[in-house]
């Protein structure tokens, strides 16, 4: 025992801790004191009126910034627009980019419409399904609209050329002047040629829209009898022939101030059929405006044609000077000579088939083609345009 007396308790403004006390952080609860950092201006402590800032009770965190308005949780409607890793784009899984529903833009598997990108391949593909297709409809309609008036007039051209008839008067005289009825005679056959040229080029329009049509039809999945074409060609024929004819008019001044502009023009105007067909207005403008915005392509396609329909032409027509020639300068001053020669001519007519049906069917495609570099098209969307 002691008389001195216990020492001071320490006060709870000291900083150091009770180990007596429970309510000190190292005795537990029982010390009555703030906890450290505490100061007179700090708010009162006690159960919060609210939930703190960040809390969402959905989804049972907090801490995070309320979310964009727009969003949606889970992301079953994918990114709100310009949000996400690739602003715009759907939520995976989803439809590609560049994909259309079907009959709402082009199809990378249309039988007619070559989808940019699909290159040279994808074109020839289409040419050739074309032709597999509808070779059935074609080939009549070709003979009967583009070899038989060629023929035709062939054998009327033959009968009435009067270089034979100028041959031996030239030879009969010392001098040379010029035969008698010259100009009378070039006249004739001058008026023949262009008159049946472009009786022939309206007879050749019905073709063009029959097969156009027929073409079209087959790959859109519609049914295309000949008959059904044949009306539809003749309906279209007129328009059709007048715009040839003024394309033809353009190229043939073209080729007369020099050669590399009737060429330019011969490629610019390519499309100028297939845009009256389709189109119905402004064919020159309309293919001027595909062949300058897509240069090269169509180039390519247009010049793959001209070269198909050249060897297609030229070969028939080496073939029959060939087999006119033996015939003599006269042919029809017999009835024999006379149907050889129709004969000669009737075959290399059929033989230049081939180069009708690359013409039509290549021009064709080619333009579906530039459709689809235009903005989303599809063969249904093109046989209701053809109507």
């Amino acid at each position: 025992m002691t008389d001195q007396p216990p020492p001071p308790t320490p006060s709870s403004g000291s900083g150091e801790p009770d180990p007596s006390d429970p309510s000190s952080p190292a005795g537990g609860p029982g010390h009555a004191g703030p906890p450290p950092g505490w100061g007179p201006d700090m708010p009162p402590t006690g159960p919060p009126s609210g939930p703190p800032p960040g809390w969402d009770p959905a989804q049972g965190v907090w801490g995070a910034a309320p979310p964009p308005q727009g969003w949606a949780f889970p992301p079953t409607e994918g990114y709100p627009p310009g949000s996400g890793p690739y602003g715009g784009q759907p939520w995976y899984p989803g439809p590609p980019v560049g994909w259309y529903p079907p009959g709402h833009g082009f199809d990378p598997n249309d039988v007619l419409v070559t989808p940019p990108g699909a290159g040279l391949g994808g074109w020839f593909d289409r040419c050739a399904g074309a032709l597999r297709r509808g070779w059935r409809q074609l080939v009549p309609i070709m003979l009967l609209t583009q070899v038989l008036p060629a023929a035709v007039l062939s054998v009327i051209s033959l009968g009435l050329d009067p270089s034979a008839n100028w041959a031996p008067q030239a030879g009969s005289s010392a001098s040379p002047v010029l035969p008698d009825n010259f100009a009378a005679d070039l006249l004739s056959l001058l008026v023949v040629l262009i008159g049946g040229s472009l009786l022939v080029g309206l007879v050749q329009s019905v073709g063009w829209g029959a097969g156009t049509w027929v073409i079209t039809q087959q790959a859109a999945g519609q049914p295309a009898s000949l008959e059904s074409a044949l009306r539809y060609g003749l309906r279209r024929a007129l328009g059709l022939w007048g715009w040839t004819l003024l394309v033809s008019l353009l190229i043939g001044v073209g080729f007369c101030f020099c050669v590399l502009p009737g060429i330019y023009l011969g490629f610019a105007l390519s499309m100028a059929g297939p845009v009256y067909l389709f189109e119905r207005h402004n064919p020159i403008g309309r293919s001027f405006r595909m062949f300058h915005d897509r240069l090269g392509l169509l180039l390519g396609r247009v010049a793959l044609v001209v070269l198909a329909v050249f060897v297609g032409t030229a070969i028939p027509g080496v073939l029959e000077g060939l087999g006119t020639s033996p015939f003599g300068t006269d042919p029809f001053a017999s009835a024999g000579t006379a149907a050889g020669v129709v004969v000669v001519i009737g075959i290399t007519a059929v033989l230049a088939l081939p180069a009708h049906l690359a013409q039509m069917i290549g021009l064709l495609v080619t333009y579906a083609e530039q459709r689809a570099h235009e903005a989303p098209v599809n063969t249904a969307g093109l046989a209701a345009e053809l109507g």
